[in-house]
């Protein structure tokens, strides 16, 4: 069963601690890193892999592709959901 958009970026807030923002402040497509998105840096990118191994047993095995997968949420929802 696929991950629901609202599910994912629940379990993003409350894995990486961000305060102050709900699932409906955070828009599919907005850049996860850097300041035009959600602002997340690189020991963010340390959790957020850690959260994805942990809630749903995916692992990201390619560095290659981080960026992306890591590009917006609805392209880490996307990978989660085909590779779980």
């Amino acid at each position: 069963m696929a991950i629901s958009s609202n599910e994912f970026k629940q379990v993003l807030i409350e894995g990486l601690n961000l305060e102050d923002i709900t699932p409906d402040d955070i828009n599919d497509s907005d850049p996860l890193f850097g300041d035009d998105g959600l602002g997340l840096d690189s020991v963010d990118s340390i959790e957020l892999v850690l959260i994805i191994e942990k809630e749903y047993g995916v692992k990201i095995q390619n560095p290659e592709l981080y960026n992306e997968i890591f590009a917006s949420v609805e392209n880490l929802l996307k990978y989660i959901n085909e590779n779980k």
